[in-house]
């Protein structure tokens, strides 16, 4: 059956991106102030957030080149584009729910990052997933960029959002969105597998490897579940009927 517009699934889908995409972009605010501290000018910093588009990849940026001067970007494109990898790793996940066509696909590769991904997939069902991912793509993209500008702009006058426990938003958001989806025990020992692999590895590596590697976790659970042993029972379930 085709839902229309206005169906419950899909304006709650579209709901959890605009929530979710609100209070990742507060972040937005910190990135922006702390780029033009560093000595990137409006423009540089505004570039960084409509082009770059990744949070994590934006501060390893201009952090490398604060500290090394200009002959220091080779570092640290790679180390921004190491953190950025991981975006890549999505397009496993969202292609067959992006669907075909070349415009689409190429505008989807962009604002494929943590929040459009983790909000669609964790809608049932294409359509709702699709709506989930345009529409925190759009909210983000529009929250993310504004949001730097006004820190830009103000500088010091805001500060870092850890100072007034906006950080805390973001990740509280995703625990919201991850919670009902751990109704068995498979997603809670991927989760726990991922987190550890995270924290052994976080002293041992350059940044970036560990998300990585967080997420090979999930990618290769899924790969086996689907692929290699798609009938087989989840954890604690063997012997079950």
């Amino acid at each position: 059956m085709t839902e229309g517009f206005a169906a419950p699934r899909l304006r709650k889908a579209r709901a959890q991106g605009f929530q979710v995409a609100f209070a990742v972009s507060l972040s937005g605010v910190s990135f922006g102030a702390l780029s033009v501290a560093l000595g990137f000018t409006l423009w540089q910093t505004m570039v960084l957030s409509l082009v770059m588009f990744s949070g994590a990849s934006q501060f390893a940026f201009i952090g490398v080149v604060a500290t090394g001067g200009l002959a220091a970007i080779p570092a640290a494109i790679a180390t921004s584009g190491l953190l950025g990898a991981r975006n890549s790793l999505y397009a496993l996940t969202m292609s067959p729910i992006i669907g075909r066509g070349f415009f689409r696909r190429a505008l989807a590769a962009h604002f494929t990052v943590d929040e459009t991904t983790a909000v669609s997939t964790a809608q049932e069902g294409r359509l709702p997933s699709q709506h989930g991912f345009w529409a925190t793509a759009f909210w983000l993209y529009l929250g993310w960029n504004l949001s730097t500008l006004v820190g830009a702009l103000a500088g010091d006058a805001l500060g870092d959002v850890q100072t007034w426990g906006l950080d805390a938003v973001a990740a509280a958001a995703f625990l919201a969105l991850l919670w009902p989806r751990l109704t068995s025990l498979e997603p809670v020992v991927v989760a726990v597998a991922a987190a550890a692999v995270t924290a052994v590895l976080i002293p041992a590596v350059p940044a970036g490897i560990p998300v990585l590697c967080a997420a090979a976790v999930g990618i290769a659970t899924g790969f086996y579940r689907h692929h290699v042993a798609p009938h087989a029972p989840e954890p604690g379930e063997a012997g079950v009927r």
